[in-house]
């Protein structure tokens, strides 16, 4: 399932966002200051922001320098200001999109639905790390031009993980993931695909290079240099 962090202190603006973004079948999660975003944004590894500027605590400017420092994740600033330069400045800094208040909800679920399109994938459909290719539309996985074949498990852990290197996903986030809130199965179930997926797509499994476990937290998938 699709989560968007929507951080906003107006708590009825909140409330609204959350109740339309729901009905479009998004996980929210709700945060009220600029600190509040930051700590779930590090707890969810949400999909997609919705980040007001006016906050108490760090305001939206800091927020999405600091988001910036660390993650690719798209965001959606909010602004009670029209000003050319403020949205110019907000882009510049990393922002995918904006919208102006006073806003119709259902013109920032469009938003939020547009900016998810453009950014499935970090941006892009085909990836390559090392001698490991994906085509994340035809679901495909070649080992030095060598085809792989994935469980549809599998393909969803390596496609999560790959998407966002570098970005440490706990047990708990992949299963939400992979098998929506519905699973009541173990955390540790992921350990075993995780065990699978490095058999096929690891030089040595013993030693990867793609998969790293981050030890007491859960895994992510290694930047490469080229990727910066």
């Amino acid at each position: 399932m699709i989560t968007i962090l929507v951080v906003e202190d107006e708590p009825e603006i909140a409330r609204l966002l959350r109740s339309y973004l729901e009905r479009e079948g998004y996980a929210v999660v709700l945060a009220r200051d600029g600190e509040a975003a930051l700590r779930a944004l590090e707890e969810t590894s949400p999909d997609l922001v919705v980040l007001d500027l006016m906050l108490p605590r760090l305001d939206g400017w800091q927020v999405i320098r600091a988001i910036r420092e660390t993650s690719r994740v798209p965001v959606i600033m909010l602004t009670a200001r029209d000003g050319l330069e403020d949205k110019v400045a907000g882009l510049e800094l990393g922002a995918d999109d904006y919208v102006t208040k006073p806003f119709s909800p259902r013109e920032v679920v469009a938003r939020v639905r547009a900016v998810l399109r453009r950014n499935r994938w970090g941006g892009r459909e085909e990836a390559r790390f090392g001698d490991l290719s994906i085509n994340y539309l035809s679901r495909e996985v070649w080992r030095e031009d060598e085809p792989i074949t994935l469980t549809p498990t599998e393909w969803k852990l390596l496609e999560v993980l790959s998407a966002h290197p570098g970005q440490v996903f706990t047990r708990a986030q992949l299963i939400e993931r992979i098998y929506g809130h519905s699973y009541e199965g173990l955390e540790r179930t992921i350990d075993a695909h995780v065990k699978n997926l490095r058999q096929k797509i690891e030089p040595d499994p013993k030693e990867p290079r793609y998969v790293l476990t981050v030890h007491g937290v859960g895994y992510k998938f290694a930047r490469q240099p080229d990727d910066g």
